[in-house]
């Protein structure tokens, strides 16, 4: 079912957010606390998004490989800064592909995004939703995995200037039409503000106005902080540094 983490603030080592936290991506790889029946381990890839401090538009590295197998991005990591970071960890789905490609970040211009769940009753579930999408949108998706349509999804909406609260919302809404009991943890940052999504599935928020101020949305708290909010079931979390709010989703 995968983990997720975003973080704000001053410009810190990719390692710093990702790798050193006692709870942090690299631990939640191989021993996540809260999967909630959906696998035991994350070792079916891996990705990173960040924003260089010159750039609007993130950076991104993805691997098929677990983790803590990368020696590679570990020297990256203890080398690469940046204050807007999104990692994810993934399990994948019986029967969808464990490839580079179905790893998140999923990108494009300034967004980084990244899916924790399942869509239940993939692919037919969700033909419907994929037929009104653009065909070269189709053509292009990143993979053949119920993540890269959710993306494809939230991107085609998101280029119409909607709000990004609205399309998540409602697209966890939608889906769970098309696909009941489904699992639709959706992360979205555009490098100064976090959106996410809690339906069925861990979520976690940490926000701190100190030395500038600092944000963190994660799928499991990556310290012991007594500060770390739990987002309930079917809420959205809206985290910019110093500060978060959190709204309820509706829908079937």
């Amino acid at each position: 079912m995968c983990r997720h983490l975003a973080h704000l603030g001053p410009p810190r080592t990719l390692a710093e957010v990702l790798l050193e936290p006692p709870h942090g991506l690299l631990r939640q790889s191989y021993a996540p606390a809260d999967m909630r029946g959906g696998g035991t381990i994350n070792a079916d890839g891996f990705g990173a998004g960040w924003y260089p401090a010159d750039s609007a538009e993130p950076a991104r590295i993805r691997s098929a490989r677990p983790l803590w197998a990368d020696t590679s991005f570990a020297a990256l990591a203890a080398a690469t800064r940046s204050g807007a970071v999104l990692g994810a960890v993934r399990s994948a789905t019986v029967g969808m592909p464990v490839v580079e490609t179905a790893a998140a970040p999923f990108t494009d211009g300034r967004w980084l995004f990244s899916h924790n769940g399942v869509v239940r009753g993939w692919p037919g579930s969700l033909a419907g939703a994929a037929a009104r999408l653009p065909v070269t949108d189709l053509l292009t998706l990143d993979a053949p995995t119920d993540s890269a349509i959710l993306w494809a999804l939230v991107r085609a909406r998101l280029r119409t200037g909607e709000d990004p609260a609205d399309v998540l919302a409602d697209t966890c809404a939608s889906v769970e039409r098309d696909a009941p009991d489904s699992r639709l943890n959706l992360l979205l940052t555009d490098g100064a503000t976090i959106w996410a999504t809690a339906w069925r599935h861990a979520l976690a928020v940490r926000t701190h106005d100190r030395d500038g101020g600092e944000a963190t949305v994660a799928s499991e708290p990556t310290h012991e902080f007594p500060d770390w909010t739990q987002v309930p079931d079917r809420y959205l979390v809206v985290a910019r540094p110093g500060h978060h709010d959190l709204y309820p989703l509706t829908g079937p």
